[in-house]
């Protein structure tokens, strides 16, 4: 079983913090280095655009751009520049945002769903270099095409967490990304209805990227970091999400995530951790070789 292991830089950290978090991810060989377009605090596409710019070798996910803020159109051409400038290094997942959030700005839609799917479809025909005519519900797009759309297949990622949202993602998106609420027995019921998707909607039941994030807190006080950042989150503080601990420690529960059907598990470090650069390091050097 071959394991992606990444990080996120959470955006509680300003975002002058980022260049030195990622030399040292990149430095140290960490896989992939996972942003948030939290509101109101830091931008995915501006983020991501100067974290593959100051790495060589890193992967960078955007987990998520909200898709209520941004016109498929947009996210089409941003999505396009960063694949042809950094191949093979961008990872972007779109999704619903928080709704009260989506409602502070005035984006708040009827029917997320609705929207999701729209956009996912012609995200993925537009980037796939097709001319696209639509009006959907939400998306209306008349003869629209890339002049620079991705010189090969990229995926589009969808995040998802109740059951009617990770279907959606099997039948309209390429991978699915599951918060740090998820459970390994709630992988399993995702990979269960990411494949009903992808089989309702005729495509390789097989052919999907999950990704995870796993709460994660290690070195000094990490239980009572853990604990605190799970009641914050409304959790009960014994609720059996994340792991606080050493390598091993951490290394056993991505192997659990993994096993329950993760391709990609990310670290997330809680709110208050103390030092991302060491982070990063640790799941690098520390938790990623005890899981080849």
């Amino acid at each position: 079983m071959t394991t992606t292991l990444g990080a996120v830089f959470r955006p509680q950290l300003a975002p002058e913090r980022l260049r030195s978090v990622v030399r040292t991810a990149d430095a140290a060989g960490l896989q992939e280095l996972w942003l948030w377009e939290d509101c109101f605090r830091e931008g995915g596409i501006s983020t991501g655009a100067a974290a593959l710019a100051w790495s060589e070798r890193l992967r960078v996910g955007v987990g998520l751009l909200p898709v209520p803020l941004r016109n498929v159109a947009v996210t089409a051409m941003e999505a396009a520049s960063l694949h042809r400038m950094f191949p093979g290094r961008p990872i972007l997942g779109v999704g619903h945002g928080v709704q009260d959030w989506m409602g502070q700005v005035g984006a708040r839609v009827g029917s997320p769903l609705t929207l999701l799917r729209e956009h996912l479809l012609a995200l993925r025909a537009l980037l796939a270099g097709e001319t696209v005519t639509v009006k959907g519900r939400y998306v209306t797009l008349d003869d629209v095409a890339l002049d620079w759309p991705p010189s090969g297949p990229v995926d589009v990622l969808a995040g998802g967490m109740g059951s009617r949202t990770v279907r959606l993602t099997g039948e309209a998106a390429d991978g699915t990304i599951l918060t740090a609420d998820t459970s390994a027995d709630g992988v399993r019921q995702a990979c269960r209805l990411i494949r009903e998707g992808r089989v309702a909607a005729g495509r390789d039941p097989d052919g999907h990227r999950v990704v995870v994030y796993l709460l994660t807190a290690t070195g000094d006080g990490a239980d009572e970091r853990l604990r605190a950042e799970l009641v914050a989150e409304g959790h009960g503080a014994d609720a059996g999400l994340g792991v606080a601990g050493d390598a091993r420690a951490v290394a056993d529960a991505v192997r659990r995530l993994a096993e329950a059907g993760a391709d990609t598990v990310v670290l997330q470090p809680t709110g208050d951790e103390p030092d991302p650069e060491g982070f990063v390091r640790f799941a690098a050097e520390d938790v990623r070789p005890l899981l080849t």
